[in-house]
């Protein structure tokens, strides 16, 4: 660790992905000093968990210009501007090289896992001095040690995609999830790959509405054409199919509506057949797999599956924050200012209007919640708008107060998010699949 690294920043940025390092890169071209902590070895700890995956938005909308400014000495050339990257290309050709960069290189910090952040000498209900004292960022290193590091602010860009939300319709794990974790994945498995052999020739249900469970079941299409023994279902909370067809045509980011389209005509061809609505009760083991006791458009039904995708979103993990005055929505727990503005009954990731330092504040001054984290349950995140988020923080934190205010961000708009037509029952065609036998419970 260089002494860079150990004297006190101007700000601690927790997360060394895309907002991350370009809040870093930000506050570097303002003179401030920045220390980012990073959970994972390397920059992009969780999208290398989804490198498989290509993007919607083309390289043009992926980078940010801080950080293209400290990546032009060096040479670097933005990929073609209109080519959809995958995960691993945006850690590969983006995040790898900013992060080797000089500048970058030596204030960030791998295997730094931040366990809380409180302001200096307070507990949450201490408030005497409170407003001048500093923040204390506990994180253990990589040989597992307790450490401390002092700054006047702290950004946290740690995202969501290490705190899944669980099957249970209520947000809480159901009986027998917990125990079955071995049979489940949360997320977006590379089923085509890495993850094939877990998935050939296998029962699967995958669950969720929104377009990770898309990529999974077209994926899941393909792998069967080589595996006939693979069947799928596809389990929907609620009874519309909005963000499965999303904005078709009409949207502004073809690669995202090309996806809906793609599964709406494996729908209308019988390939892609759905449980709507669904919800699960339970789950029991087997000697054959998993029974899965669920509520299928209003009838107690079993079904019988070898595997299980959860791609039901994400939730903020606001455990590490619990010594801190925030201000959060109750409802999906973005900051308060910020909740109405990303409101998924009303906005898609484009009509989400442009927004900065004053709607990411909180009691505590100069700390934020930045990125996908900032939008806590909403799905309706884009990097640009993170980019411009972290923008507006470091002209705050630097003093250049009328440029922190001065928001100015062009999105791509599209009615995916928006509510859709229904989903007709598709209860009898999955009736030859559900175990034939009562409901336990």
């Amino acid at each position: 660790m260089s002494d860079q690294k150990t004297a006190t920043p101007d700000a601690v940025i927790i997360g060394a992905g895309p907002i991350g390092i370009a809040a870093a890169a930000h506050l570097l071209a303002r003179g401030l000093t920045p220390l980012v902590l990073e959970k994972g070895p390397a920059a992009g700890h969780a999208i290398r968990e989804w490198g498989h995956v290509n993007v919607f938005t083309p390289w043009k909308h992926v980078t940010d210009k801080a950080v293209e400014a400290l990546l032009a000495p060096t040479g670097w050339k933005l990929p073609d501007p209109e080519h959809l990257p995958t995960g691993q290309e945006i850690v590969d050709s983006y995040l790898v090289p900013a992060v080797t960069t000089a500048a970058l290189a030596n204030c960030i910090i791998y295997n730094a896992d931040v366990r809380a952040v409180s302001k200096r000498g307070h507990g949450k209900p201490s408030s005497e001095n409170r407003d001048t004292a500093t923040y204390n960022v506990h994180y253990g290193d990589a040989d597992g040690a307790h450490r401390i590091v002092e700054a006047a602010a702290v950004i946290d860009a740690s995202g969501t995609w290490f705190q899944p939300n669980p099957i249970g319709i209520d947000g809480l794990p159901v009986p027998g999830e917990q125990a079955a974790a071995a049979s489940i994945d949360y997320g977006i498995p590379d089923v085509l790959d890495k993850d094939k052999a877990n998935y050939a020739g296998k029962r699967i249900l995958v669950l969720g509405g929104g377009h990770s469970a898309i990529n999974v079941s077209l994926d899941l299409l393909s792998l069967k054409k080589g595996h006939g023994g693979t069947k799928l279902f596809w389990g929907l909370r609620r009874n519309n199919i909005d963000k499965l067809i999303g904005g078709g045509i009409n949207d502004e980011l073809p690669a995202r509506g090309a996806l809906g389209l793609a599964a709406k005509e494996a729908m209308e061809a019988g390939s892609l057949k759905l449980l709507a609505p669904f919800s699960v009760r339970k789950i029991d083991q087997t000697v054959d797999g998993l029974n899965v006791h669920a509520q299928v458009d209003g009838r107690n039904e079993t079904l019988a599956v070898d595997r299980i995708v959860v791609a039901a979103g994400f939730r903020p993990d606001l455990e590490m924050l619990r010594e801190l005055r925030l201000d959060l929505d109750e409802i999906v727990e973005a900051p308060r200012r910020l909740a109405p503005l990303i409101d998924p009954n009303l906005h898609s990731c484009g009509t989400v209007p442009p927004h900065g330092v004053d709607e990411l504040s909180h009691p505590d001054r100069n700390f934020f919640i930045v990125g996908m984290k900032a939008y806590g349950r909403a799905p309706t995140f884009l990097m640009k708008t993170g980019y411009e988020q972290v923008r507006s923080i470091a002209d705050e934190l630097a003093g250049h107060y009328d440029a922190a205010r001065r928001i100015e961000l062009d999105l791509p708009e599209t009615g995916v998010c928006a509510c859709g037509p229904k989903v007709s029952s598709t209860r009898s065609q999955f009736d030859d699949d559900l175990a034939d036998r009562p409901t336990a419970g």
